[in-house]
């Protein structure tokens, strides 16, 4: 009895010091992350950008010490598997403790499988790119962080911009994907619209699947309609195909076209000028903010050496995600005076940060979504480079364009005015 009672106390005793505050907060060898993007499959000419930025970025920190003195050691996890297979990775990497963060996802359906997941588990989870509204739409997250804005400021910002620039259109096409990002970049910027100018006709909705390959029905149905504007968000291999099919057809001639996602492929595939694009955020690399960012040239510069094209804005998003996890390990060590903190520690550190990024800012509101600024303008020819830059640039501030917390977005853009349009800064005001 003696000898078990004594085993016991001792089992107790070294259980006790492996669950001490202090054991769990000693630094490690290094710290995991868990990145999750597309590397394969249509998506990936999207994803695979992002992949290599955090390739870049990483060895960048990793330089400067890590996070927190640490170096970061990261898993890539292809969202191109499907949800089933996503979750079933993620579970995996949150099951081991040196994974303290995850960075998920590209896909804004895979942000919504895994929300709940992550309060669930207790997992710091930032969605590098998941743009959706509606994933933080109930203001209960605990451990869900988005710090690159959503799709309300996003696609309001479009109509706001078309409307500066054309303000007498009567008709809109929209050919947007069949899934969440898509059918909400419809439906807010209909909403847009109908506020701002409600002569304005929707005379047709697209919804293609994700990967067509061929888009030669929903081309002919916009040639045959002739509508003022056509809208999309089409994005990745998708959107490529749609422009290289799109262009010979005589589309962006006979309408003012734009692309939501069209900073993607300026280095890719020919566009004219005129055709109004930006990159769902501030995040342009050539933007007057970034060129006077030296570590912001720096990045681009060793991109462009390393993988034979300028960071487009899905490469920025994850930089400037990393800065955020950074800032977090950094904001969260100084308040628990330097030991290693836990995930807890880490989500608190999140709520309600402000971080500079590469391309500005990005504030985390108390429903833990992102503020950022948008960027909006058109193709344009560039003495500089042998692809077409954005030109005739405006920034919207990002807090201008979002409704407050907890309210009903889509009702909130029902009560905006033209007077609210014309109280913001002119298309070729950010210089």
């Amino acid at each position: 009895m003696k000898i078990t009672t004594c085993m016991s106390a001792l089992a107790l005793t070294a259980g006790l010091a492996l669950s001490s505050p202090v054991a769990a907060q000693e630094k490690p060898a290094s710290v995991g992350l868990g990145i999750f993007t597309f590397t394969s499959g249509p998506a990936a000419a999207y994803g695979m950008p992002g992949k290599n930025a955090a390739e870049l970025m990483i060895e960048q920190i990793n330089a400067k010490g890590g996070f927190g003195g640490v170096p970061i050691t990261p898993t890539y996890v292809d969202e191109a598997q499907g949800t089933q297979g996503i979750i079933a990775e993620y579970r995996r990497l949150a099951g081991d403790p040196k994974n303290q963060v995850m960075m998920a996802a590209l896909s804004s359906a895979n942000c919504l499988a895994l929300a709940p997941i992550a309060d669930q588990l207790e997992v710091p989870t930032v969605g590098w790119n998941c743009d959706t509204h509606q994933l933080l739409l109930d203001g209960k997250s605990k451990y869900v962080f988005r710090p690159n804005g959503n799709t309300v400021p996003e696609f309001i910002a479009y109509a706001i911009y078309l409307l500066a620039k054309k303000p007498d259109i009567k008709t809109v096409a929209i050919i947007n994907p069949d899934y969440a990002f898509g059918h909400d970049a419809a439906k807010i910027f209909k909403a847009a619209l109908q506020a701002l100018k409600p002569d304005v006709q929707v005379v047709a909705e697209l919804f293609p699947k994700l990967g067509s390959p061929n888009y030669q029905t929903e081309i002919s149905r916009l040639a045959t309609t002739r509508p003022d504007v056509i809208f999309s968000n089409l994005w990745g291999a998708d959107l490529e195909n749609f422009v290289r099919q799109a262009s010979p057809r005589g589309l962006f001639t006979s309408s003012q076209v734009v692309l939501a996602l069209g900073e993607t492929v300026l280095q890719r595939v020919a566009l004219p000028d005129g055709v109004i694009v930006g990159v769902l955020g501030d995040g342009w690399w050539m933007s007057p903010d970034a060129r006077a960012n030296a570590e912001t040239k720096k990045f681009a510069d060793a991109y462009k050496a390393r993988f034979g094209e300028y960071p487009v804005f899905p490469s920025i998003k994850m930089a400037n995600t990393l800065l955020y996890v950074q800032a977090a390990y950094s904001a969260a060590m100084k308040k628990n005076g330097g030991k290693w903190p836990s995930r807890a520690e880490l989500a608190e550190a999140m709520k309600g940060s402000t971080v500079a990024t590469l391309t500005g800012t990005t504030k985390t509101r108390t429903d833990n979504d992102g503020v950022v600024d948008q960027i909006v303008g058109v193709t344009a020819k560039s003495a500089d480079q042998p692809f077409p830059v954005i030109g005739d640039m405006v920034r919207y501030k990002g807090d201008a364009l979002m409704p407050k917390e907890g309210q009903d977005p889509i009702a909130w853009i029902s009560t905006l005015t033209p007077d609210f349009a014309k109280s913001l800064p002119k298309p070729g005001s950010y210089k």
